[in-house]
């Protein structure tokens, strides 16, 4: 059997969809292109935003046009949320956003001649931490280490809370021994990740904090990379920053969800902080790591929001410095309380806001990069971009290195000599 993925969405998403390869691989199936002619089209999708789902939609009808006599496969939060929609578009298996071999079994069944299966749980009860393969294919050079699933904050912007349901860990033990596979497999960088890592082993006995767990990574793989993904601000604490300074391989860069710089908005939406707090968890966090990266999210147009809030938040964010920013006009997502909301701000509003938004943050960016040039630092090499060698640095800042030698999968020092496109130029010391 050929088999070709699409994927939407955040890191957890990819993660999952590698290790679905993985599992049909090892079973002796083909993955090729999506856009080649296959047996099977899996299709993972995100439900964040009503976008995502029109994309979801969009994907799903190219495919089917495309390839009518394909299985056509669909899993992830959008049918976990709304399968009634995704089986109105022909769509053979469908899939939540769990059970990810039990999906593959369904494919399966239906590849071989049953009509359609749809499977799809009720996310609100699960309980368990689903395990399956980290790592991707051959001849990358960073790979996902899922620890957490599930979500329980429940911002009223936020649909995940209802696709993911609650927290679950994946225990210390299980981590530990998948971080020293990907090292065998020859990764020199794992991304820790999850939906809300922050909430790592809250379902565990005894509720150990993330900062055990990235203690023991750190230990069981000592010159690999530990890269975290996002984090919610308020674990960041003095204890938190105390025991993650002392391990040599978690690298600088720190993405702190943020969503609103305003405290106004932050109460609509419902995070669990506000400004105050999340300034303090910034300021720990550079007092700790000096030359890191702090990254963000934030949501602009937010229903009701005032220009004053919004020029709130536009000095609030200049005051925290951010290395980069990922700006996000407002989507409404029918099944959340911020949908029903007065105050909804129209199309042009949004871009307007977007636009100022992302000039702040570009501005912040380029100060953050024009720090670095003249230092030297360690840049993990991924893959050839023309005359270039493309690059990361521990604080996640891409560095072009003109090279004609191939650097895949070597760490090197490098010499910031300017800024170049989106990231940094550099060249051997």
């Amino acid at each position: 059997m050929k088999f070709g993925f699409y994927t939407l969405g955040c890191k957890v998403n990819q993660y999952e969809t590698q290790a679905m390869e993985q599992l049909l691989r090892q079973e002796g199936h083909t993955l090729a292109p999506f856009s080649d002619g296959c047996d099977v089209y899996i299709i993972n999708t995100c439900s964040v935003t009503a976008v995502a789902d029109k994309k979801n939609r969009a994907v799903i009808r190219r495919c089917r046009k495309a390839n009518p006599d394909a299985v056509i496969a669909v899993c992830g939060c959008y049918p976990q949320r709304d399968q009634a929609s995704v089986a109105a578009l022909g769509v053979d298996v469908i899939g939540g956003s769990s059970d990810r071999e039990a999906f593959l079994q369904d494919i399966m069944t239906v590849f071989q001649g049953k009509k359609t299966v749809y499977r799809v749980d009720n996310a609100l009860k699960r309980q368990k931490f689903e395990i399956l393969p980290p790592g991707g294919l051959d001849g990358r050079t960073r790979a996902m280490l899922k620890v957490q699933d599930g979500c329980q904050n429940f911002c009223t912007y936020c649909i995940i809370p209802y696709t993911r349901g609650p927290v679950r860990s994946a225990p210390v033990e299980l981590a530990v021994a998948q971080a020293k596979a990907l090292w065998e497999k020859g990764y020199k960088e794992i991304v820790i990740t999850g939906i809300e890592i922050a909430s790592w082993g809250r379902d565990l006995p005894e509720k150990p904090g993330l900062e055990l767990l990235l203690k023991a990574l750190s230990e069981a793989v000592p010159q690999m990379r530990l890269r975290l993904g996002s984090l919610e601000p308020r674990i960041i604490t003095p204890e938190f920053c105390e025991t993650i300074k002392t391990l040599p391989n978690l690298c600088p860069h720190f993405h702190l969800s943020m969503q609103s710089g305003c405290d106004s908005v932050l109460k609509r939406m419902k995070r669990k902080y506000d400004t105050a707090r999340y300034l303090e968890s910034v300021c720990l966090l550079k007092e700790t790591f000096p030359d890191c990266a702090i990254t963000t999210d934030m949501i602009v147009a937010f229903p009701g929001e005032t220009e004053e809030e919004f020029a709130e938040s536009l000095a609030f964010i200049e005051k925290c410095g951010f290395a980069d920013m990922h700006i996000f006009p407002y989507s409404r997502r029918p099944g959340t309380p911020a949908d029903k909301m007065p105050g909804q701000l129209d199309n042009a509003t949004k871009e307007t806001r977007s636009r100022v938004a992302c000039a702040v943050a570009e501005k912040m960016s380029v100060t953050y990069r024009q720090n670095m040039i003249g230092k030297v630092y360690p840049v993990l090499f991924e893959e050839r971009e023309g005359a270039y060698f493309i690059g990361h640095t521990p604080n996640y800042v891409k560095v072009y290195l003109k090279c004609d030698e191939v650097l895949h999968n070597q760490v090197l020092s490098v010499t910031i000599g300017a800024l170049y496109h989106n990231g940094v130029e550099g060249t051997l010391p």
